[in-house]
């Protein structure tokens, strides 16, 4: 069993099969799995983007089911079908499983990440919020601030604010705005919008560039765009600063 901070780094020849709400297979292959400490297993490969070819996320429970497969593999007709190790991954809340077959393992390590002291903004994503949060009617005249880096269960909104009909805007601010940035936005709005003191919650999607493809999405889901010119916003609050 994993410690908390701890990964699991395994290299290997092996297979996947996930079954439950959805069905998908990975041909036996040289693979890196990667297992964190929520028992989460994710699998990746050289080809592809940054992005896991197959995974089963928390909360779930992992299980070495070697011996198992052993067993039922008995009377195979190559003692090469037998496999080094088989793992089963099982989502909590449904009935969906992962199941990875390690035919050779070239490497399993375990490694302790410590604590981790979490996302660092970029220089200029943190400046354009600053700047946005003193400026805050460029969202609309009549606007205020609430806060910045507003709490909530799943991270902090870079800005609530008030907008003139006294109703709550949540802004997520970018540097580039791409979709991943507008679903973020939507998970924020979408519990937001539970709190029966704070609905309605408006979203806005603040960038230096957008993304077609993003913007598109952010208007289906009712969300305002707007685009944040560093230069002039960094020009205001420096006017604003002056005695004469």
């Amino acid at each position: 069993m994993l410690q908390c901070c701890d990964v699991r780094i395994i290299v290997a020849d092996c297979s996947a099969e996930y079954s439950g709400r959805l069905t998908a297979s990975l041909p036996m292959a040289k693979r890196v799995l990667l297992i964190k400490a929520d028992n989460s297993l994710l699998i990746f490969s050289e080809l592809g983007s940054y992005k896991p070819l197959n995974w089963m996320a928390a909360p779930c429970t992992l299980k070495d089911v070697t011996a198992e497969r052993a067993g039922s593999a008995t009377g195979s007709d190559s003692v090469d079908d037998t496999p080094q190790k088989v793992l089963r991954v099982s989502a909590d809340k449904s009935s969906d499983i992962l199941e990875v077959t390690l035919q050779h393992i070239y490497s399993d390590e375990t490694y302790d990440l410590g604590e981790d002291p979490g996302l660092v903004k970029d220089g200029v994503e943190d400046h354009l919020q600053r700047y946005l949060a003193a400026q805050i009617e460029r969202i609309g005249e009549g606007a205020k601030l609430v806060r910045r880096e507003y709490p909530t269960a799943i991270g902090p909104v870079d800005i609530m604010a008030i907008n003139a009909d006294g109703e709550h805007v949540a802004i997520e601010i970018k540097r580039h705005g791409g979709i991943d940035g507008v679903e973020q936005l939507t998970r924020y709005c979408e519990l937001l919008n539970r709190d029966p003191l704070l609905a309605p919650v408006h979203g806005i999607f603040a960038a230096q560039t957008i993304t077609p493809q993003a913007r598109v999405l952010a208007q289906d889901r009712g969300f305002e765009c707007l685009i944040l010119d560093y230069d002039e916003m960094r020009g205001a609050e420096d006017d604003s600063l002056r005695l004469f």
